[in-house]
This record gives C-alpha cells, sequence and structure tokens, in this order.
C-alpha cells in the first residue's frame, strides 16, 4: 500500500492549451490591474502561453541570498556539562545554539527530537568534546537560551527609528535579490533566500526530527538562467554546483537538503506570469473534467467486474482516486500487508489510462474537480443575498470546511483554542448584559412616551430603539464568531483553499453577495490570485 500511497499522491498534473483569444483577454485584464508594473506599449500578458514546455526566452537573476554565517556567542555566555563550563568548537558551538533556542518548545522533550540532535550534534564535535561529552541529560544549553531570549526582548524594545533602520536594509536585499528579468520584464521572485541552518521538526511524530539540517552552501546549488545573460556570481571565495540554461522549467536555483534528500527551489512569487497561467490552467482541466466525470466513474464501476485482474485493479485504483483515497490511507495506517495492494499496475499504465479517457487527467484533476465542485455547491446552497455579512462569511467558511473535511484536512486544536473561546464567551455575556438593560431602557421610554408623548420622549424612543438594534447587531456578530471558531476546531481550511479551490468560485461569490474580498483572501492570497480576481464576473459557475 506505501508503495501506491507515493503512487497516487504524486501523480503530476499534465498541462493543457487554451484558446489564443481567450488568453489574450485573460492578459491584458491581469495585466491592466497590476499596478506594481509600468505600462508598457506591450502587456506581458499578451505575448503568448508557455505552450510546447518553453516557459520562457530570457530569464536573468543575481542568485540566492545565504544567511549570514554564524556569530560566536559572547565569552559571558557558556554551555555547561556536568555542572562545568566548556568552550565549544565553533561548529558545535552553532549547533548546541539550535538546541537552545528550542528548550520552551516541546519538541525537545521528545526522546526522537533528543536522540537524533544528539546523534548528528556529535558528527560536528571535536574528538576531545565527544569524549567529554557523552549524555544529553548532562547538557545545560539554559545560558545560551537565556542569552537569546533577551536578543529577541531587545529587538522588540528597538525604537521606530531602529526598527526603520533594518527595514530599509531588508528592501535594500529584496530589491538586489527578491526580482528577476523574465522575457524583458520584472518579475517577483517567492523565495529568494537559502534557508540557514537549523534542527528539523517535520510534522507529527516524524522519525527524523532533531536531525540538523546542514548550511547550504554555494558548491550545492544549481543556478538555472539563460544563456547570455548575467550569471549570478557567487560568494566570494565559493563557485555553483552548476549553471544551466533550461527554459522548460520556471526555477531558478535549486538544491538538496540533506535530512530528507528533497529538492528544494528558489521560484517565481505566486503573482507572476507563468504561476498565475499555471494555476488557471490547473483549474481549467478541473472544470473540463465535469463533462466526463460521469462516464469515466460509469467505466471504472464496469472494471470491477472485468476477468482481466488487472482491469479489475484498475478500476479500484480510479475509484480510490475519485472518492476515498485519503480515508484509505489512514485506515492502513500502522499496519503491515506482506503483499501490495495494486501489484499488476503501475504509474506509467493508470497515467496513460487515464490520459485517454481525457487529456490532462490525473489523480490530483479528481481532487481539484471534486473539492471545487463541492464547493460551489455548498456556496450555492447555503447563501442567499438577506444573509448579514458575518452571515455571508459563516456560510463561506462552512461551504469550506465541507471541502476541507472531504479531503481530510484535519489539525489538532490550536492551544489557545479554550482560553480564546473563554474570551469570546465572556464578550457575548457583557454585549447580553447591555443589551437586556437597553432593552429595560427602551422599554421604560414606550412606556413614558405612551403616557404623553412629546418630542423629547419620541426622540428617546427612536434612540433607545437604535442602542437596542445596534447591541442586537453587536451580539448576532460575536454569536457567529463563536459558531465559526467552534466549527473549525480541528479543521485546516488553508490547503484546500490554495491548492483545490478554484478562486474564481469565490470571487464570483464575493462579486455576487458584495463580500469584499479581503474578507477571503488575505494580501499574499490576493497577489497569487491576481488573474481570478480580474478575469471573473458575478455568475461564474465551476
Amino acid at each position: 500500500m506505501n508503495k501506491y500511497s507515493n503512487f497516487f499522491a504524486n501523480l503530476i498534473c499534465q498541462s493543457v492549451k487554451f484558446n489564443r483569444s481567450w488568453s489574450a483577454v485573460y492578459s491584458l485584464r491581469f495585466y491592466r490591474t497590476n499596478v506594481k508594473i509600468k505600462h508598457e506599449p506591450k502587456a506581458r500578458w499578451e505575448e503568448g502561453n508557455s505552450n510546447n514546455g518553453i516557459k520562457w526566452t530570457t530569464l536573468e537573476h543575481k542568485g540566492p541570498l545565504f544567511p549570514p554565517e554564524y556569530e560566536p556567542l559572547p565569552n559571558n555566555v557558556s554551555f555547561f556539562y556536568n555542572g562545568n563550563p566548556i568552550k565549544l568548537s565553533l561548529p558545535a558551538e552553532e549547533v548546541a545554539t539550535f538546541y537552545a533556542k528550542m528548550l520552551d518548545h516541546e519538541y525537545t522533550t521528545k526522546s526522537s527530537f533528543q536522540e537524533n540532535f544528539f546523534t548528528d550534534w556529535r558528527e560536528e564535535m571535536t574528538v576531545e568534546e565527544r569524549e567529554q561529552i557523552k549524555k544529553l541529560s548532562k547538557c545545560d544549553f539554559t545560558h545560551i537560551n537565556k542569552y537569546f531570549l533577551d536578543k529577541s526582548e531587545e529587538k522588540k524594545a528597538m525604537t521606530k527609528e531602529q526598527k526603520q533602520v533594518l527595514k530599509e536594509e531588508n528592501n535594500k536585499l529584496t530589491e538586489e535579490y527578491g526580482f528577476c528579468e523574465l522575457d524583458g520584464h520584472r518579475e517577483k521572485i517567492g523565495n529568494f533566500r537559502v534557508e540557514p541552518p537549523g534542527l528539523f521538526r517535520g510534522r507529527g511524530e516524524h522519525p527524523k526530527m532533531g536531525k540538523m539540517k546542514k548550511r547550504i552552501q554555494p558548491e550545492e546549488i544549481t543556478i538555472n538562467c539563460s544563456k547570455g545573460s548575467n550569471i549570478p556570481v557567487a560568494p566570494k571565495g565559493h563557485r555553483w554546483r552548476k549553471v544551466q540554461h533550461d527554459n522548460t522549467v520556471t526555477w531558478l536555483a535549486s538544491w538538496v537538503e540533506n535530512v530528507q534528500g528533497n529538492f528544494k527551489y528558489v521560484m517565481l512569487n505566486p503573482s507572476s506570469k507563468l504561476k498565475g497561467e499555471k494555476d488557471w490552467q490547473k483549474y481549467e482541466v478541473a472544470r473540463k473534467l465535469k463533462l466526463k466525470v460521469e462516464t469515466i466513474r460509469r467505466l471504472y464501476r464496469e472494471d470491477w467486474k472485468n476477468r482481466e485482474m488487472k482491469t479489475r485493479q484498475r478500476g479500484v485504483a480510479l475509484y480510490f482516486i475519485d472518492k476515498v483515497f485519503k480515508n484509505l490511507k489512514l485506515f492502513m495506517e500502522n499496519k503491515e500487508p506482506e503483499d501490495d495492494l495494486f501489484d499488476r499496475i503501475n504509474t506509467t499504465y493508470l497515467n496513460k489510462y487515464l490520459n485517454q479517457s481525457m487529456p490532462g487527467l490525473s489523480a490530483k484533476v479528481f481532487r481539484t474537480f471534486n473539492a471545487s465542485t463541492t464547493l460551489q455547491e455548498q456556496l450555492n446552497k447555503l447563501t442567499t443575498a438577506d444573509m448579514s455579512l458575518e452571515e455571508k462569511l459563516l456560510s463561506y467558511n462552512r461551504a469550506n470546511r465541507a471541502v476541507a473535511i472531504l479531503c481530510n484536512h484535519q489539525r489538532a486544536a490550536p492551544k489557545t483554542f479554550e482560553k480564546s473561546m473563554q474570551n469570546l464567551q465572556d464578550k457575548i455575556a457583557q454585549k447580553q448584559q447591555q443589551l437586556d438593560v437597553a432593552k429595560k431602557e427602551l422599554k421604560e421610554a414606550q412606556k413614558e412616551h405612551k403616557k404623553g408623548g412629546t418630542e423629547r420622549t419620541r426622540k428617546l424612543v427612536e434612540k433607545t430603539e437604535s442602542v437596542v438594534k445596534r447591541l442586537e447587531e453587536q451580539l448576532k456578530k460575536l454569536q457567529l464568531q463563536m459558531t465559526d471558531r467552534e466549527e473549525n476546531k480541528v479543521i485546516a481550511l488553508g490547503t484546500s483553499k490554495l491548492n483545490y479551490l478554484d478562486p474564481r468560485i469565490s470571487v464570483a461569490w464575493c462579486r455576487k453577495f458584495n463580500v469584499p474580498i479581503e474578507k477571503i483572501y488575505n494580501k499574499t492570497q490576493r497577489d497569487k490570485f491576481a488573474w481570478a480576481i480580474d478575469m471573473t464576473e458575478e455568475d461564474f459557475q465551476f
């Protein structure tokens, strides 16, 4: 089962070509609203899609920005072993600071984290240090921990002017390293900083938690740029692992991290032309599946009864992709079946079949289709025009939660959940008390006005009615917030919103029901989905 868990999860969505005239309309609209880019005679979005695998013609950049070198601890800050201060070698001291900074985190209480850290730390020690430091339980990092806590407090206590200086320095680095020239246009880079060394955390009870993420050197990095461009200059005394000119990929630099052996990339910002176009294409493929999904489902159900075992396995595999793979994966956890669940089919075979059913079809397309379809159906069902803004937002989050449940996007309840809920309950109780008092005052004002109505008593009734109405609205808003938080306690909405939900559904919903787009997408998300925000009308349906 493990073999095919990876297989299903990693099937890559293939791109499709779109009608050029429609792309041109989209290009013009997107360009028109991108206020950060100068208006040029010919909009970059009119220059054609990335067809035939070619992503760009020219690409030039400064390369990644490396983290600063390690700064040794002051002489008055010591590491202690068995109660005695020890002056560590710089490599060992640096790794010790990684652990010291995390002393207050629950990770450092876990045995696997401790064991992995200590093993990797000892590899950085000198022979003499290894002879002396043999047990983590005898290590005292508290002085180092206090030093970094004090540094953090100092930073928080900086004056406005000092913070402004740091901000300007950071802006200069972003200006130099955070942009590239792509086909003659200035594009923002998403993650131009190389991750600093530290300790790996992982999710849940990851077996490699605590292992050291080593400092990445230029000799490990491959640079990707166009021929004839100004090749990024490696830091003094270093050289790049390789410089290549591959215009079929969109990354600018890559390397392999040491803990899990995964490739890391410097990529374009989500708001860039290539990223936006790729995003749009992904959701268009999922929309096309709507026209063929019933036929595909009928065929894979028929395959369940086929005489050939290979065809039967294919049918069941497609069913899992379409409906319940995440649950199946969950059911198989902590079990060790001796045989593969699907022993007669492979990635190539199933991928070929999927593309015969529909060009560009993959496991991820099914997931995107089901998620987006669910969101559209739920929004249509849960939202009415006469709702208040808060009610509409609750409806949206409920629709989004339905998708998260479908995709099995769960999370542990936040540590601050109970406290925040108690604070909200206190606010509700206080608001209810204010409302009760206001209602009592309104009743008395109405009674007085009924006895002998004057202009003064009439205005008093109107004023208290206004106060009651305002307090009722405020109370309802707080109650809706509480309901929303409670329902969202163990559901993670972010993954589906960013990766599986066609943003045009949300944009159209906002336009139709007069909901500010800022209530659904933050600034980063609005940049990522700028293409959808600009091109979508309120009558769009997935």
